[in-house]
């Protein structure tokens, strides 16, 4: 298979086929949200209130019907080791088909972050990485013998000695003491660090899909300014609900999706249609 053969979308299929299928140092840029390694199936229930047969209590403890509109749920439940073998197999397949300027950022959390990085260092190179960045944010439940576990990870590494990094086009980020660097530094804002805080995609926004690991279009956006340029070409291949796709296409870069979920494939597609 030739990138060239590929249009511009969205590809249902396992994602280690298609990246067997294209050829060196075709690709720009990946980010991929893989499976967390979690040992679980994550679930995502829409509900809607006012009908249905439960009942729940909300503001003021007001009593509302509810029931439950759609599941949509994604896999996470591999055994351990072959989840590690799992993500070599695909890092080693990424590693190949990046240019080499290009660059990875592999996002997951702290269920296998600390042996993704040993993994990566070893398809990469140590002297490949980047950055870990840490997505923060504060949602959900709070327990009561440790302290919440409120961030991602996100491992960042070069292909090669040189890559992509367009300092100018990151978004700014207002400084906590603007009073110390003057008027001019505090109208501009200051780069962000290796520690983002975003908020997750909220119920009520119109990015929602329902998708159960949908992630920011806010988040995709300062990685694929920073580390691509207009008309490069942008590769996930655990593309869920087609955040990076819906983003790419927004800011003039080409795009390859690749799901095995043909729940998340329409959603995609939807996503990037309604979006032109």
């Amino acid at each position: 298979m030739q990138v060239q053969a590929l249009p511009e979308g969205v590809l249902c299929g396992q994602a280690l086929d298609v990246l067997q299928g294209l050829p060196d140092g075709c690709v720009d840029l990946v980010y991929i949200d893989p499976p967390f390694g979690t040992g679980q199936v994550r679930r995502l229930a829409s509900i809607r209130t006012g009908s249905g047969e439960q009942t729940r209590r909300g503001f003021a403890g007001r009593l509302y019907n509810w029931e439950v509109q759609s599941v949509r749920a994604y896999r996470d439940d591999m055994p351990w080791e072959e989840y590690l073998a799992f993500l070599f197999e695909h890092m080693t397949e990424a590693r190949r088909i990046l240019r080499p300027t290009g660059s990875i950022y592999l996002h997951l959390d702290f269920h296998a972050v600390h042996h993704a990085r040993i993994l990566m260092d070893e398809v990469f190179g140590p002297d490949r990485f980047l950055n870990e960045i840490i997505w923060a944010y504060d949602y959900g439940g709070r327990p009561r013998d440790r302290w919440p576990r409120k961030h991602d990870n996100i491992l960042w590494y070069a292909r090669g000695e040189e890559w992509v990094f367009n300092r100018e086009d990151i978004d700014r980020i207002p400084y906590m003491a603007p009073g110390l660097v003057g008027p001019e530094k505090a109208a501009r804002g200051k780069l962000p660090t290796d520690v983002w805080w975003m908020t997750i995609v909220p119920t009520n926004s119109r990015e929602r899909t329902g998708y159960p690991t949908q992630k920011p279009e806010r988040l995709l956006e300062r990685i694929v300014l920073a580390s691509s340029h207009p008309g490069d070409l942008v590769l996930d291949f655990f593309a869920g609900s087609g955040t990076t796709g819906v983003v790419a296409q927004r800011l003039g870069r080409r795009f390859l999706l690749v799901d095995s979920n043909p729940e998340a494939v329409e959603i995609a597609r939807a996503r990037l249609e309604g979006a032109r």
